[in-house]
């Protein structure tokens, strides 16, 4: 950047600095929300993310965020519900031995006409109505049917296998809060409810410019030796539709000064964030950044003590927040993952909270032999394992522009600065791609 000094950051401080101008942006969204569109100018909210609302059918929603809170229209259950095959009873009629006289058979979606009176009981289905007067179900299992009369192997208690009406949700309480990515669950409670359509907040639009003179596009059948098909941008691409953003993905910029920054600009004019990959390191034709800077841009860091993707750069132009991602494809996924991800989460409207951490815990299932350094080491890995254990796998590895290795991949297996040798069976953490 002209030589001006690097602004390298651990692993930690980027990802502190990037979840706190999410949180910014969290303000922002819930400050805009309180205004009229055309009170929001250059110089206010906007300037960070105002992202807005739109009415989607919920068949359409899948993983957009909910921007407004949903609520039961009815009880739930709406009766009381049979959470067993069975017979309905009067507690008081059950002890081991005693006989009752089945009067009737319930099955889901009916309603018994008859009262379960003392001395007789009901057969009924999992998920249909209790009939009146019973105060409990006794499971099949428990019960030997013979004609009309069903022997009880045990006594059962008042309520047992019942769902007391109105026991999940009230009418009008919120079975949905705002901030919830839309998942399958969620979608099965809005079908329950009866919400075909809910407010979401609108996918922010995300910029993807790859540069290099190297690059060519894939659909380039006879690239020279020396050049490579493109293959971070439709990576960029499925990341951001996969963390609730819109890609916008545009040509190969060539590493020329002023078609870079024209492209710079184009972005700005288009989209919410802007991600380019490649250009970010420290050689000669890696023009992004002195771009950026000839633009005006605040760099927030520009270095980050991890290996592979040390040359990460997070920053603001304009209004717009911007990530220079290594151009190695291994390097730009993983700090994609690492940080633009949370960003984008945020921008989508994920409370920021659900966008802290993305690192679990597994068991080493090799010998680990390495000379320590001053760097958080990332390595491709495959998790494995059961109920009780997951473990990670050494996958072959030749580099972080080795994109096969990415794509075999589940994760990323994540050393401390300092690490050296570890056993096979050392608790390590472990990064999901």
């Amino acid at each position: 950047m002209s030589g001006t000094p690097r602004i390298e950051l651990s692993l930690q401080e980027a990802r502190a600095r990037v979840l706190q101008a999410a949180n910014g942006c969290r303000r922002a969204s819930q400050e805009a929300t309180d205004q009229p569109a055309d009170s929001i100018d250059s110089s206010g909210v906007s300037e960070t993310w105002a992202p807005g609302t739109e009415r989607v059918s919920f068949t359409s929603s899948l993983g957009r965020v909910l921007a407004q809170a949903v609520g039961a229209d009815r009880p739930y259950p709406p009766f009381h519900r049979a959470m067993r095959d069975g017979y309905a009873v009067r507690s008081s009629d059950t002890r081991i031995g005693a006989k009752l006289r089945r009067t009737g058979i319930v099955r889901a979606g009916e309603r018994s006409a008859d009262q379960v009176l003392p001395g007789t009981c009901q057969e009924i289905m999992t998920g249909a109505p209790v009939p009146e007067g019973a105060d409990a179900v006794i499971m099949i299992e428990h019960c030997d049917e013979r004609g009309e009369m069903v022997s009880l192997e045990r006594a059962v208690k008042a309520g047992e296998n019942i769902a007391e009406a109105g026991c999940e949700a009230a009418a009008g309480d919120v079975v949905l809060p705002a901030g919830l990515r839309i998942d399958d669950a969620v979608l099965a409670v809005l079908s329950t409810v009866g919400q075909v359509e809910v407010q979401v907040y609108r996918r922010p639009r995300v910029a993807i410019v790859a540069t290099g003179d190297e690059l060519v596009e894939p659909g380039n059948a006879s690239p020279r030796p020396e050049q490579i098909r493109n293959s971070n941008s439709a990576a960029i691409a499925a990341l951001v539709q996969r963390y609730g953003g819109e890609p916008l993905v545009y040509p190969i910029t060539p590493d020329e000064p002023a078609l870079l920054r024209n492209r710079i600009q184009q972005a700005l004019s288009e989209a919410d964030l802007l991600v380019f990959s490649g250009g970010v390191s420290m050689g000669k034709y890696d023009l992004v950044e002195p771009a950026l800077e000839e633009l005006g841009a605040e760099f927030i860091f520009d270095a980050v003590r991890i290996r592979p993707g040390k040359p990460a750069v997070f920053g603001r132009l304009q209004g717009r927040f911007f990530f220079g991602l290594p151009g190695n494809p291994l390097s730009c996924a993983l700090t994609f993952r690492l940080f633009a991800a949370s960003m984008l989460q945020v921008m989508a409207g994920l409370d920021p909270a659900q966008a802290e951490s993305p690192f679990l815990s597994a068991e080493l299932a090799f010998d680990y032999a390495g000379k320590p350094v001053g760097l958080h080491l990332f390595l491709p890995v495959r998790l494995r394992g059961d109920l009780t254990a997951a473990r990670v796998e050494q996958i072959s590895y030749q580099g972080s522009a080795d994109v096969s290795a990415l794509a075999r991949a589940d994760g990323y297996l994540v050393l401390p600065p300092g690490t050296g040798n570890l056993p096979a069976g050392s608790t390590v953490a472990f990064l999901p791609k």
